[in-house]
């Protein structure tokens, strides 16, 4: 009897079938991103027809995709992760440090968390300058063109940050708006290494923002910070050197508490 198996025990409303497909999902993992059927099986302990159904199943549900040799996750895993970052409160948690930073800098802060392709906010601080692009909880935007959305997507495992960009949508809202899949990828990469993303009037003129990573107490990333300004009162280099270091800071608070979560 496997762990499955035994779990399920005397349980009447254990749906196996669920915790199979569930472990056969969590077999993935940044060591292992990519499985062959064989591997799969080996890591959850299931036998080949098992895991094959769940992985088929998988599949049919838009979570793995499949070249033919070996399987891997799609982004749409990213839903599940968000179900839970709803549930948690995070919005409710950052929102008393997001109001200090608005009052600090008189200037808008918003959290966001990734879902596919899109960024969802889940906490917004605004400030009273009238802004084209008008942003409220649950407000969506393309996270190739945002800030937040660039860190997000700048945590992905590389296999899956490929596959996004080779099916993302890269459409030109402005003259500045990166276009080019080699050259997005390397500004992600770049993101990843230095830890903050700074857009600069590409998803609208006149508007630039800057974002850094929120991290749960593993260590992994769940949501983004940002500033945003307008383009004729903030340069980049007062984002760089003045603000910059307050979003951390505030980032660094917010942290501290989802560590303890």
């Amino acid at each position: 009897m496997n762990n499955v198996d035994a779990l399920s025990s005397g349980e009447g409303e254990f749906v196996q079938s669920l915790a199979r497909g569930l472990r056969v999902l969590t077999a993935f993992s940044a060591d292992n991103p990519r499985l062959s059927l064989a591997d799969a099986a080996r890591l959850t302990g299931l036998t080949r027809a098992t895991t094959r159904r769940c992985l088929h199943t998988l599949m049919q549900l838009g979570y793995a995709e499949t070249n033919g040799k070996s399987f891997q996750l799609t982004p749409r895993v990213l839903d599940l992760g968000y179900a839970y970052l709803s549930s948690a409160k995070l919005g409710e948690i950052a929102e008393p440090f997001m109001e200090t930073l608005s009052e600090q800098l008189d200037e808008s802060v918003s959290l966001a968390v990734l879902d596919g392709t899109e960024i969802v906010y889940v906490a917004r601080v605004p400030t009273k300058r009238i802004m084209s692009i008008g942003l409220a909880l649950g407000s969506r935007l393309p996270a190739v063109v945002t800030s937040m959305g660039r860190i997000l997507l700048s945590s992905l495992p590389d296999d899956v940050l490929r596959d996004f960009l080779r099916q993302a949508k890269l459409v030109r809202y402005t003259q500045r708006t990166i276009t080019d899949r080699v050259r997005l990828e390397r500004e992600l990469l770049s993101v990843r290494q230095q830890c903050y993303a700074l857009v600069d009037r590409e998803l609208e003129e006149g508007l630039r923002s800057l974002a850094v990573p929120l991290a749960n107490r593993e260590g992994r990333i769940v949501a983004a910070l940002n500033v945003g300004t307008q383009t004729e009162r903030v340069s980049q280099d007062e984002l760089l050197n003045s603000i910059l270091p307050q979003l951390r800071r505030t980032a660094d608070e917010i942290n501290q508490i989802l560590g303890r979560r």
